[in-house]
């Protein structure tokens, strides 16, 4: 079954330069590695135990993030609504929402084996594109909603959406065709495919012939295969893609995520 896809592009801007703070992915180091921030944690915390420094902590140190949070993913209301830590605490006080913070916390106490695969991925993916720049990386427990969420040179991974194929929640409400991706090796190779689709963006994209739309999110895969070193998606896109690779040995990744010509492909 053909994978559905979740992803949220929003573009932020944070006006108060008091409240912007370089995290650790960002700013000029570029050869640092990609370590993920545990976002998450500080929601937990305030949604398990209503501890409300945690909540200062998401505003302060995450402000767009936040903003995302409530505004986008969650609609709960505007950041800047007094009600607004009443309305997001009352909103997961439902018992699905409270087992599924704890066994997303549990099953992600460890992110080593992630930061590891951000960083060489994204290592392999700058040397084929200089100029992609390094995104901070952030993980959030939504409610079942997206799963990848793009930011101004940010990524936000949904840990609630990667909870494994066999999670009893999921047999609720996904088929198993959706839930054979909704696990822990899927998180690196999603965002970095809705990272590429956000700085290659085809104009008029929805007008666009179905073919046309299906070979541009053939490319960004293909190239996100490359990156991985192995066929994490395999579709008949994918499949068309690396035969016009394999025939056009001197088209480098980036002309061909440039690229907006898809005649050679049909």
């Amino acid at each position: 079954m053909k994978k559905i896809y979740y992803i949220l592009f929003i573009v932020v801007l944070l006006c108060d330069a008091c409240q912007f703070k370089l995290k650790p992915n960002m700013g000029d180091d570029q050869d640092a590695g990609i370590e993920v921030q545990r976002y998450d944690r500080f929601e937990s915390r305030y949604l398990t135990t209503g501890d409300f420094s945690a909540l200062q902590q998401m505003n302060t140190e995450y402000p767009m993030e936040t903003r995302t949070l409530f505004e986008k993913v969650l609609q709960i209301g505007e950041v800047n609504d007094p009600n607004i830590s009443n309305k997001f605490l009352m909103f997961y006080q439902d018992s699905v929402l409270q087992t599924l913070i704890s066994d997303a916390e549990t099953k992600y106490a460890n992110m080593d084996g992630l930061n590891e695969d951000f960083t060489n991925v994204y290592n392999k993916l700058k040397e084929w594109i200089p100029n992609l720049k390094k995104p901070l990386v952030y993980a959030q427990i939504g409610a079942l909603d997206q799963s990848v969420i793009i930011g101004e040179q940010s990524i936000g991974i949904s840990l609630d959406k990667y909870m494994g194929k066999n999670y009893p929640l999921y047999k609720k409400y996904y088929s198993k065709g959706q839930t054979d991706t909704m696990t822990r090796e899927y998180i690196v190779p999603d965002a970095f495919c809705f990272y590429l689709l956000s700085s290659y963006q085809v104009p008029d994209f929805e007008s666009r012939p179905q073919l046309e739309r299906d070979l541009h999110m053939g490319k960004i895969m293909w190239v996100v295969n490359q990156a991985m070193g192995k066929r994490v998606f395999h579709t008949i896109y994918t499949d068309m893609v690396n035969k016009y690779m394999e025939k056009n040995k001197s088209v480098t990744i980036e002309q061909l995520l440039k690229s907006e010509n898809y005649s050679n492909f049909k």
